[in-house]
């Protein structure tokens, strides 16, 4: 029911007063421009940091090991100032404010370190309504993806989680501001086309060379696709091992996802933040006009 807790009505002052300053007096404004760089030298902004080189090594060995999103985020935001949206709301994404070269963005990604990142009822609202402000206030989308896939259960299903989670696929395809999006590691299924993919009108796509793009990870596709011959097999763990290691070889990686236009480059993370500030520099003049309607018919 709230955006923040505050500690005390200062501090809730205090957050209300950044919150405005990351967006526009109405909606027919621009948020507020960017920073020009000192001495107008635009390419000292992108070079590679110490600190960019800290997410060369971010992404743990085993894929079912968590990190903390935070991390990337805080990174690719000028001097690492975060401002976060219902924080304490569906723990499992992450929403909220920053500024790259001085200009405001909106931040949607999925948080690892609860539920694996999977998106849920909760998580696919959450993101919807955070996508559709930034999208009325003209402000970029920048999504951070790793994603295993919706979170299963009845619970989930009898809850209407096909209907409440179009809502986060409705919002990015209407949106037209820019939209930038990153894989950093697992991007499966339906889960993978609602968070800014190129399906959904994606501006700049981007991934990792750690990114895991396919219908599902490794080992469910094996245990399906390959369940007469592990049946059979005298050793079916170390056929498991083979066969989940030529899937991922051949199917879930970004550079298949690349040759087939999923995504614009596969980079290094140290490269994020330059390569999303070039990104935007490129949208800053972006214009999409949507087929005229009196309004959309967003799932409710």
């Amino acid at each position: 029911m709230a955006h923040y807790q505050a500690a005390d009505e200062t501090d809730c002052i205090e957050f209300a007063k950044v919150l405005l300053s990351y967006l526009p007096s109405n909606n027919l404004d621009d948020p507020p421009p960017p920073a020009p760089p000192p001495a107008g030298d635009w390419d000292a902004a992108l070079g590679i940091t110490e600190q960019d080189a800290e997410l060369d090594t971010l992404i743990p060995d085993s894929p079912n090991q968590p990190y903390d999103m935070h991390y990337v985020i805080v990174r690719i935001l000028d001097d690492g100032e975060f401002l976060e949206i219902h924080s304490g709301f569906a723990r499992n994404i992450v929403v909220g404010f920053g500024r790259i070269e001085g200009a405001s963005v909106g931040v949607v990604a999925n948080q690892p370190m609860h539920l694996a990142g999977c998106l849920d009822i909760d998580a696919s609202e959450k993101a919807a309504r955070f996508v559709r402000t930034c999208d009325a206030f003209n402000i970029p989308v920048l999504t951070f993806v790793d994603v295993p896939g919706f979170l299963p259960g009845t619970g989930q299903e009898w809850g209407g989680i096909i209907r409440r989670g179009a809502k986060l696929i409705y919002a990015y395809a209407e949106a037209t501001v820019p939209k930038i999006t990153v894989i950093t590691r697992k991007a499966y299924g339906g889960a993978y086309d609602v968070m800014g993919s190129k399906h959904l009108g994606g501006d700049i796509n981007l991934a990792w060379p750690t990114a895991q793009i396919a219908v599902m990870g490794a080992q469910g596709a094996v245990n399906i696709l390959y369940r007469r011959e592990l049946a059979a097999a005298a050793d079916p763990d170390a056929l498991r091992a083979q066969r989940a290691t030529e899937y991922e070889d051949t199917l879930a990686n970004p550079y298949i996802a690349a040759e087939r236009g999923y995504v614009d480059a596969v980079i290094r993370p140290a490269q994020t933040r330059s390569q999303v500030t070039r990104a935007l520099r490129a949208l800053r003049g972006k214009r999409q006009t949507l087929p005229a309607k009196k309004h959309g018919n967003i799932p409710l």
